[in-house]
């Protein structure tokens, strides 16, 4: 049986600049309805968008992530359970198509690519079973196309390459690619292919200090050449150049309540999203300009219900909509730009 919050509205006043947003839902197998009210003095930027997906009901497993293809209009949903559909496709507009099971065992990251002859998906796999610790490309409708890893077997080998729950991948518009590989895993390591699937550079091992990783949980690419890396464990946000690999900063200031477990870009790269699961939390980060790291600077945040649990998000290149993979609400919701 599907099981869903029901969330009844997140909306938004201004009342001399006062911000009042609520939100009301109920949790999976509760009868009670938990009520969340918050006041700030920031101007909000996004809103929920109430109405998508049109039909819940498909979120039947445990959603863990969640990616959009923005040429084509499409948003790919990865979930976890048992003698369920393993990846949901819905339209921009939130109505569902069609879902695909085949060789995806446990899901956490995944990645849509598109051009104009070509649609694929990236999942990364951290199941014990057959298709586990591999990082896989299939089709928008599901057939298997190509498989990173060794298939059921962990381990931190480079040649072949291996891994050990490897947590999400970023492609490039240009094929080339970057893995965090280590969910709680043997590695701890960034990972930049090329687009024939040659490692470029590695860079980690499990510590604390620069360039060392405490389960390295998401990652993206702006278009200045630096390469964003959740570093979830460490509770901050590691930097890097995308050529060398050289490692360029860190933040930290802004992750004391809790560690980043996801991150992107806004399509004007103006911000970083950034997602907190145990305190159900989204955070906007003021971009650096080009040439500096600088400090973290919190520009606006969205408070989710409490327990819903924000594991992944992806963000719209088009609409620069945000969808968020939700583990305690089990589901995905969309947030709108504010014009």
């Amino acid at each position: 049986m599907a099981r869903f919050w029901i969330c009844i509205g997140a909306t938004t006043f201004f009342m001399a600049f006062l911000v009042f947003h609520f939100r009301f839902c109920r949790s999976p197998g509760l009868g009670t309805f938990a009520f969340f009210v918050s006041w700030r003095t920031e101007k909000p930027l996004y809103l929920l968008d109430v109405g998508w997906p049109k039909h819940p009901e498909y979120f039947t497993g445990t959603t863990f992530c969640v990616a959009v293809d923005s040429l084509k209009g499409l948003v790919y949903v990865a979930q976890r359970g048992d003698n369920i559909p393993k990846v949901l496709v819905f339209t921009e507009d939130g109505y569902f198509l069609r879902a695909w099971n085949d060789t995806v065992d446990t899901p956490h990251g995944i990645f849509a690519t598109s051009t104009l002859y070509e649609q694929s998906v990236w999942i990364t796999d951290i199941g014990s079973g057959s298709y586990g610790h591999t990082v896989k490309k299939y089709s928008s409708f599901g057939d298997l196309i190509q498989v990173l890893g060794t298939p059921g077997k962990k381990g931190t080998g480079i040649n072949p390459i291996q891994f050990d729950n490897p947590a999400e991948i970023y492609v490039e518009d240009n094929g080339e690619m970057y893995l965090v590989d280590g969910d709680g895993g043997l590695n701890n390591r960034l990972l930049k292919l090329s687009q024939d699937f040659e490692i470029q550079w590695i860079r980690g091992e499990h510590g604390t200090g620069p360039a060392q990783f405490n389960i390295p949980h998401s990652v993206t690419v702006d278009s200045t050449g630096r390469v964003w890396v959740a570093d979830r464990g460490n509770k901050r946000i590691q930097v890097f150049d995308k050529n060398t690999g050289e490692w360029l900063g860190a933040w930290s200031d802004c992750f004391k309540e809790d560690g980043p477990y996801s991150v992107r870009l806004t399509p004007d790269e103006k911000y970083l999203i950034v997602a907190q699961l145990n305190i159900s939390r989204l955070i906007l980060l003021s971009a650096p300009p080009v040439g500096m790291i600088g400090d973290c600077i919190v520009i606006s945040t969205v408070q989710l219900a409490n327990q819903v649990s924000p594991h992944l998000v992806d963000v719209d290149r088009r609409t620069g909509a945000i969808y968020v993979a939700e583990l305690g609400a089990q589901q995905v919701q969309k947030y709108v730009p504010l014009k």
